[in-house]
């Protein structure tokens, strides 16, 4: 088969496809043209093409994130690579290889005047692990020998410690469409050894003689990818009376012992109670915290000492009270852990199970006593999700409803937390279902929807594919948070209030539309919506915005009642 006559994009594509790259997103351009030609001929590498260089960012992150495998992007010059920054900013703290390409004019042509140059070496710089500048073509002797280094270096970059993204500028000179019959030569493939995966002796036995000290531990399990040697391991410790394991929505690790509604739990604390739940040890595990409340109780009772443990080598301190950063992988330091410490005498366990089981009864009495609301439709919809189906969150409110509810049979549940941003949710989550055989079900609210509707005009959507928007008017989640809950502005430039038309929006793009507007039509519409397997299909769920706001207000204050 002929390839490019460009040495460059052979070379990255051979090399990309060894470090085990298996999925390509590429937005058609011109000075990208070598790429494209290169990729798409690719036997290993399985091309996606999507025009909106934005949408195919969040795709690729959606694909990595629930494969957990490295997927490129390829852009041609000029403002497409900007347009990447969003979704890299997302993989950079949600820690996610993306392999961002980036076809370029020559340098000598940079700051020029001339069409579609800028400034793209950089340019994702402060949100990419590194950046690498190099030539699709080679004169000198050791050009082929330089740029196999690098692409090496910058898989090795994107794959080890806390993985996250990494930039590859390519300049291209033209002509850009030239083919040869010239097979490519064989690229060398650098491969990692990695470090230890747990502390040498001496640490693990001063960590062990800090864990022993502690009558009351507590382990905080934010947003991860799904891991079950964790989730053992875990459960090993949380059957220690003076340790407590509170996993988010997003953890993705369960358990038995483990408490997996946190700001459920945490509502029905008492004030005069925060200092006997507190804990003397902390451990964080993951990425950013969806709970606030459980941030500010812990930032106010400071523990003795916080262990985060994380691969990165960044001091990442959230509440303020760090006393050490453990470099290591999660799941072999918990195992190692939990075979060297035993238990003390504690109710550490005993009390903050006690509160579950008053949370939810409570909870489940509340729901019971409110009318048709955004909690009420959450209360109806999570219990009917197919087993083994992937959930996809959006923020704001979304992802806030759903940690009040345990939601087992999900096989995993994922949002977009590096930087919670609403931005690229839907594209996110398309990209994650077209790797997943099993039903992806995406939670949206409208504002969220609205912004990132462009997601829906993928030509890869599969019947697989269902989207749930909540359709409250736009922004719910600032007429709950104090600082905008009450400000005069709230309506005009918060909310922003807007009738989505999700039924015109399912029309344009293929969809099979539902709705459900109260209690009566959410019990007769989510069978058929779920069991809808002609097409990707699309659910409004219609609720009351101030409404909606009183109801979360209400719970909140009715659970300390």
């Amino acid at each position: 088969m002929k390839t490019t006559d460009k040495q460059g994009c052979n070379a990255l594509v051979e090399i990309l496809a060894k470090q085990g790259v298996k999925r390509v997103v590429l937005s058609p351009g011109s000075r990208n043209a070598p790429l494209l030609m290169a990729f798409s001929r690719s036997e290993s590498i399985e091309s996606y093409v999507v025009v909106d260089e934005r949408t195919a960012a969040f795709m690729a992150l959606g694909m990595s994130q629930r494969s957990g495998e490295p997927v490129a992007l390829v852009c041609t010059s000029g403002t497409a690579l900007l347009n990447y920054a969003p979704a890299v900013a997302e993989a950079y703290y949600q820690h996610i290889p993306l392999i961002v390409v980036s076809g370029d004019r020559p340098i000598e042509w940079i700051d020029q005047d001339d069409g579609q140059t800028l400034r793209q070496y950089g340019a994702l710089s402060h949100v990419v692990k590194r950046s690498y500048d190099l030539r699709a073509e080679w004169t000198l002797a050791t050009d082929g020998w330089y740029f196999n280094r690098c692409v090496n270096d910058a898989l090795l970059t994107a794959l080890s410690g806390e993985k996250g993204p990494v930039h590859i500028n390519l300049s291209i000179t033209e002509p850009l469409t030239g083919e040869t019959d010239c097979p490519p030569r064989p690229e060398r493939l650098v491969t990692r050894i990695p470090a230890a995966r747990v502390p040498d002796e001496e640490s693990m036995s001063l960590l062990s003689d800090e864990f022993m000290s502690a009558r009351k531990v507590l382990v905080v399990a934010a947003f991860m990818q799904p891991d079950e040697a964790l989730a053992r391991a875990l459960s090993q410790l949380a059957r220690l009376p003076q340790v407590v394991v509170l996993t988010e929505t997003l953890a993705n690790v369960r358990g038995e012992g483990f408490i997996p509604t946190i700001d459920r739990v945490y509502s029905v604390l008492d004030k005069s109670e925060w200092p006997e739940f507190a804990p003397d040890l902390l451990i964080t595990l993951g990425g950013s915290l969806v709970s606030r409340m459980i941030k500010a109780f812990l930032r106010q009772h400071k523990p003795r000492a916080h262990w985060r443990i994380s691969q990165g080598d960044r001091v990442v301190d959230t509440m303020q009270a760090l006393t050490r950063q453990i470099e290591t992988a999660p799941a072999p330091f918990i195992e190692a852990l939990a075979r060297r410490v035993s238990a003390v005498g504690s109710d550490y366990s005993a009390r903050w199970h006690d509160k579950e089981r008053l949370a939810t009864r409570l909870h489940d009495d509340y729901i019971a006593s409110i009318g048709w609301c955004d909690l009420k439709a959450f209360s109806m919809i999570l219990p009917a999700i197919p087993a083994g189906t992937a959930l996809q969150l959006s923020n704001g409110t979304t992802v806030r409803y759903a940690q009040l509810f345990d939601c087992p049979q999900t096989s995993r549940n994922d949002c977009n937390r590096g930087v919670c941003g609403i931005d690229g949710s839907t594209s996110t989550a398309a990209g994650a279902s077209c790797v997943d055989e099993a039903m992806t079900l995406f939670i949206t609210g409208d504002m969220s929807f609205s912004y990132d509707a462009n997601g829906l005009s993928s030509s890869y959507l599969s019947p697989r594919f269902k989207v749930i928007v909540m359709c409250n008017g736009g922004g719910g989640i600032f007429r709950f948070i104090k600082p905008t809950a009450g400000l005069p502005e709230l309506e005009r430039c918060f909310e922003v209030h807007r009738d989505i038309p999700v039924e015109k929006y399912a029309d344009l793009f293929g969809l099979r539309y539902f709705e459900i507007h109260d209690e009566a039509s959410a019990a007769e519409v989510l069978p058929r919506f779920f069991a809808e397997s002609e097409q990707p299909a699309i659910l409004a769920v219609h609720t009351p915005n101030v409404y909606n706001a009183e109801v979360l207000r209400g719970y909140f204050r009715r659970a300390r009642s």
